[in-house]
């Protein structure tokens, strides 16, 4: 599977669970970020945010182009990264559509338990903001780091987007309130009418290869749901090992997924965190626990000669 190469002009984090399983826990060694330990992707959202789902629906109001509270997708809300609400924190946007076929801006805002826009965060992975977006059938993954205006309103810079329902994903740790210190990953879905929206895109079969720009990743290890595993990456390139990886976001290589089905949020570190100037390759090591089994959809961004390189493939996890 090949995905198309993103500069790095905008060049990003938790592995997740279906809905209704207990709460994601990620065992990341010598990965050295502080804000990991504190991670909260999720589990079961606080009394306040009971009623908030998959889009976000507030107690008291509706917030312009959020998603409406239903039965089906309520409990949605209980796996990583799909409330809009969580602590007392919650993503807010007045954009429910975006045009298709064209770059498109979308701006947000995080407000805090106090109901004012949180201003103040902490810098994780040299960013204080990190912003995802994929189609709901796992295709179209951008990975973008907003611009902050003084009034807290977030803007993010998305690729053209094709026709369909997206998700997108605000992960960022507040540096204010009462949810100071502690990560967090919310999202909200955004639609984009027009020819082929209804059209999914079948999941690639699961494989322990991809290729993109030229460069092969191969991804060994046999996770198993609720038991600490370890994943190994290898980059490639005509046969020889890859060892010029760059600095990217503070290691040599970052690791998105996304569950099948859900869209639940994971995120994952190489063990070993870069130098600043140095090199590495060709293998990086990640250790998680992935507590729920099905396929996942993992996006793994590297760098070498200052070109970012984004490879997607399908993990299963028994």
């Amino acid at each position: 599977m090949s995905l198309r190469t993103r500069t790095r002009r905008t060049p990003a984090r938790a592995l997740a669970l279906t809905a209704g399983t207990a709460a994601l826990s990620l065992a990341l060694a010598a990965c050295g970020s502080d804000a990991m330990s504190g991670m909260d992707h999720g589990a079961s959202p606080a009394a306040t945010s009971a009623a908030a789902t998959a889009g976000g629906g507030h107690q008291g109001h509706q917030m312009p182009g959020a998603d409406a509270a239903s039965p089906a997708t309520a409990d949605a809300a209980d796996a990583p990264g799909l409330a809009a609400e969580r602590n007392g924190y919650r993503l807010t946007s007045t954009a429910g559509t975006l045009t298709a076929g064209a770059p498109a801006e979308y701006r947000f805002t995080v407000t805090g338990p106090d109901g004012r826009p949180v201003t103040a965060f902490r810098t994780d992975q040299t960013k204080r903001m990190h912003f995802y977006a994929v189609r709901s059938d796992l295709t179209g993954f951008q990975h973008l780091h907003p611009e902050m205006a003084g009034d807290g309103t977030w803007t993010a810079p998305l690729a053209a987007l094709t026709a369909g329902t997206w998700r997108v994903y605000a992960s960022f740790i507040p540096d204010s309130g009462a949810g100071r210190g502690t990560g967090l990953v919310l999202s909200r879905t955004v639609t984009v009418p027009g020819e082929g929206a209804a059209a999914a895109a079948e999941l690639p079969a699961a494989t322990g290869t991809a290729t993109v720009d030229g460069y092969t990743v191969t991804v060994e290890g046999t996770p198993v749901a609720g038991k600490a595993g370890e994943l190994k990456v290898t980059v490639s390139r005509d046969g020889k090992p890859v060892t010029d990886l760059q600095p990217y976001l503070e290691t040599f290589a970052h690791l998105t997924a996304f569950h099948a089905g859900d869209q639940a949020f994971a995120h994952l570190h190489p063990e070993t965190k870069a130098e600043a100037g140095g090199t590495g390759g060709p293998s990086l090591p990640f250790h998680a626990e992935l507590p729920a089994a099905g396929d996942w959809r993992l996006f793994l961004q590297f760098q070498t000669g200052g070109q970012l390189h984004t490879a997607g493939l399908t993990l299963k996890v028994g």
